[in-house]
């Protein structure tokens, strides 16, 4: 899903709950190289997941590190 350029707000907040590592990098800022040797050396600046071959970080995660705030909708049914 890595896009070329910045990452707009609409694909930030429709990422998926799990994105791989290269995603993770684009968003951060961070190149394909020191993202991969960050990660190996435990000193991504986001939460790996555990439990996958590949490097996968949470959304959740990844929102909290860069302070977005994702309303949650509140629908009222009468």
């Amino acid at each position: 899903m890595p896009t070329a350029g910045p990452m707009t707000h609409d694909e930030l907040m429709s990422l998926p709950p799990t994105i791989d590592l290269d995603t993770a990098n684009g968003v951060l800022g961070i190149g394909r190289t020191t993202g991969y040797a960050l990660a190996k050396r435990g000193q991504y600046p986001v939460r790996l997941l555990p439990g996958s071959r590949a490097y996968r970080v949470s959304r959740y995660d990844l929102y909290r590190h860069l302070g977005v705030v994702v309303e949650e909708s509140t629908s009222e049914v009468a």
